[in-house]
């Protein structure tokens, strides 16, 4: 059996992130001690597993909620496919190795690349991000948005990201007075207005996206260099906001 702190250790999943799996049902500890402590066996590690595998995916936490609440959920099965799906990534991953190691002969003079080359793998990348961010909130959104982002100036755009990367400092700074804090919803009425740089940001989008930044590993490797709780937290203090 192992406590809260001996998984997270093995895992990397902080103490806070395995409780919120356990509120919302996906990871419960198969015993709960008189002393309140959580305890995991073997099964639950291999969940645990299951978990991290399919947020490697790409895959939002209720949906993974969704697939391994499932009767018919079968580990072994799941495991192929997560073989398949990371096969198919190591690829697209050296097809961008090679475009940064053609890139590297071409800027010594040992190989020329078309224009064209020069991208090869990231137009696929791109296209794939677009898509994603169509799904969630309309092309129109969208396309709006990236019109809003060009029409700054560099200086403009460079002023906005370390803006961003304040706001989300001061809140890591105040997490210990809790979500519902005069000091966090501050700090989360500031992130609102900044997000209005970018794209409408009504305040019933705002629990979608803070989620995003949770569940989505491209954006949780940014938050987990400021602080390895700031995601999930974000997501508590702006559905509170948002409320």
């Amino acid at each position: 059996m192992y406590t809260v702190k001996q998984l997270s250790g093995m895992t990397g999943v902080t103490g806070r992130t395995l409780r919120y799996y356990d509120s919302i049902g996906l990871l419960k500890p198969s015993r709960i001690g008189d002393n309140g402590y959580r305890y995991y066996n073997e099964a639950d590690l291999l969940r645990l597993q299951q978990v991290l595998f399919y947020r490697e995916m790409d895959v939002p936490l209720a949906a993974i909620c969704d697939i391994m609440s499932q009767p018919g959920f079968d580990v072994l099965a799941a495991l192929q496919s997560h073989k398949q799906a990371l096969a198919g990534r190591l690829q697209e991953l050296q097809g961008l190795i090679s475009t940064v190691d053609r890139t590297i002969l071409h800027l010594k003079g040992n190989q020329t690349m078309k224009a064209v080359q020069l991208f090869d793998g990231l137009r696929e990348r791109q296209h794939k991000y677009e898509q994603e961010a169509e799904q969630k909130y309309g092309k129109e959104v969208v396309q709006a948005s990236a019109r809003q982002w060009q029409g700054y100036s560099e200086g403009q755009q460079q002023g906005l990201i370390d803006e961003g990367n304040a706001i989300y400092a001061d809140l890591a700074s105040v997490m210990g007075q809790g979500a519902s804090s005069d000091a966090v919803q501050a700090v989360i009425v500031r992130w609102h207005e900044h997000m209005r740089h970018f794209w409408p940001a009504e305040r019933e989008h705002l629990p979608r996206l803070a989620a995003t930044y949770r569940d989505d590993p491209r954006f949780r490797a940014n938050f987990d260099n400021i602080h390895p709780d700031l995601a999930p937290f974000m997501v508590e203090a702006v559905s509170i906001y948002a409320a």
